[in-house]
This record gives structure tokens, C-alpha cells and sequence, in this order.
């Protein structure tokens, strides 16, 4: 009992952890967030709301969200196959697929970026053969969607993986010898299970989709109203000096991202309440 103790406590004191790591996350985290916040509270709301809602702010928002949501819904279909194939079934270069799944992370976004473009473009690997179906990707909404896929499937994939890898096989050869179907096994069994998982990873996927800008800036082109996205209208408005319009729509996203963050913390708690109750 003593020797449980002693691992439990294996760092300093209480007092010493807590006060260290409270103080990193203030210099990190609080301290740029609060300065933010003074910086867009001195605006008054009158010039906050015309900020927030003029023209060119909300066609960023549309293209922002919009391609969020489409590549959210690519990734929780494609993500969910892909976890699936790398647990249920072994071949020939499935460490390697498993390694490159993680690429987007090690990846600097801007190295994506460009990776993507020169792909897309006229002469590349996939523009050639999309370019004389009159499909344009560079340069248009399409572009976006692409680059926020790339960089946020990765949560979708590990957020589903390990549940499916945990999920009992005693539960499906139960349903099997009582006659249910394939379809059966997967909605009623399986399903139920990852559920949660899935969610999160598509939370996390739609929030990291959200906050990309080097992946994006590269093959948008970013033309107002068009492919300009609030990340890089932040960015104009910082290189204008126009801080306070750029700490407002900064803002904006920082409630978004909170918001996000919140779900996936509420949906993460339902994830164990459900597993507890399943035992």
C-alpha cells in the first residue's frame, strides 16, 4: 500500500508541480489570450459587430466553415475506413500505411501546401488528369477542402483506432452465432461502440480544419469573397496594423475553437461513461 503511494507522488510536491505548470500555462496560453481579449474589448461593441459582420468577414466565414464541413465529412467516412482496414486486416505495407497516416503532423503545413499545388496544378500528378474535365482545384474553394482534408484526417484515424482495436471480438462472435448479418454485427455491435470515438475524432478534425493557414494560403489563392479564409484575413489585417480588427476576428475564432474543444471534452466523458456501462 505504501510502495502505491510513493508511485503516485513520484514528482515534487503538490504545491511545486502545480505552481510550475500553472505558471507555464499562463506565459503560453492565458497571458496572449487575455492580451487578445483587451485588445478587442477596447473596440466598444458598436465597432466589434461592424467588424465581425462586414461583407468581406462573412464571405470568410462561409468559406471557412463550408470547407471545414466538407472535409470534416470526408474525413469521418474516409478516416473510419482507413482505421478499420489498419486493424482488421493484415498485408504487405501496412506499418508503413499505419507511419503515414501520422505525415500530416510531422509535415510542415506550408511543405503541404506546396506539395499540393505543384499536384493540382495543370501539369501535376492529378491536375493533368482533372484539368481536361474542367475540374480546377488550385486556386478555388475546391483547393481549401483538399488542404484541410490533408491536414486534419490524422485525428479521425487515431481517434477511432485504438477503439477499434480494444473493441471485444467476443461480442461479435455472440451476435454471429445468434444469426445476425454482417450489416447487423456493424450497426448494432460495433457501431454503438466507436461511436463516441468517432465523434471526437470529427470534432477535432472540423477544429483543426478551422485554424489551418499554411496548408491553405499556398493553394487558395486567396481572393476575397472567393478563397480569402479568416486566418489569412487575420493576417492582412495584422500586416495593415490594424490590430484591434485583426484581435476581433481573432476572437471569433478562439470562441469557435472553445466551443469545439468543449463538445469534444463533453463527448470524450460520454466516451467513458458509455465503456463503464458496457462492463
Amino acid at each position: 500500500m505504501a510502495s502505491r503511494r510513493r508511485d503516485k507522488h513520484l514528482l515534487p510536491g503538490f504545491g511545486l508541480t502545480l505552481g510550475v505548470t500553472m505558471t507555464y500555462l499562463g506565459i503560453i496560453v492565458l497571458l496572449p489570450i487575455l492580451a487578445m481579449l483587451l485588445k478587442t474589448g477596447a473596440l466598444g461593441w458598436e465597432q466589434f459587430w461592424r467588424i465581425a459582420t462586414a461583407p468581406r468577414t462573412l464571405a470568410a466565414y462561409r468559406i471557412t466553415f463550408g470547407s471545414a464541413a466538407i472535409a470534416t465529412l470526408f474525413n469521418g467516412a474516409f478516416g473510419l475506413l482507413l482505421a478499420w482496414v489498419l486493424v482488421r486486416y493484415e498485408f504487405p505495407g501496412r506499418r508503413l500505411l499505419d507511419a503515414l497516416v501520422d505525415l500530416p503532423f510531422a509535415l510542415p503545413t506550408a511543405v503541404a501546401g506546396l506539395t499540393l499545388v505543384t499536384l493540382f496544378s495543370a501539369n501535376g500528378w492529378y491536375g493533368q488528369l482533372l484539368e481536361p474535365l474542367g475540374l480546377a482545384v488550385n486556386y478555388t474553394q475546391a483547393g481549401i477542402v483538399v488542404a484541410m482534408t490533408f491536414t486534419s484526417i490524422p485525428f479521425v484515424v487515431r481517434t477511432v483506432q485504438p477503439v477499434l482495436e480494444d473493441l471485444e471480438g467476443d461480442l461479435e462472435e455472440a451476435a454471429w452465432t445468434l444469426g445476425a448479418s454482417r450489416l447487423q454485427v456493424f450497426t448494432r455491435v460495433i457501431w454503438p461502440t466507436i461511436l463516441p470515438a468517432f465523434i471526437t475524432g470529427c470534432v477535432l478534425s472540423f477544429a483543426r480544419s478551422l485554424g489551418e493557414f499554411g496548408a491553405v494560403v499556398f493553394i487558395a489563392g486567396n481572393l476575397p469573397g472567393l478563397t480569402e479564409i479568416v486566418s489569412l484575413l487575420i493576417y492582412i489585417r495584422l500586416d495593415e496594423y490594424n490590430y484591434p480588427a485583426a484581435a476581433a476576428l481573432a476572437s471569433i475564432l478562439l470562441g469557435v475553437a472553445f466551443l469545439t474543444l468543449l463538445a469534444t471534452n463533453l463527448l470524450q466523458g460520454w466516451q467513458l461513461r458509455y465503456v463503464e456501462r458496457r462492463k
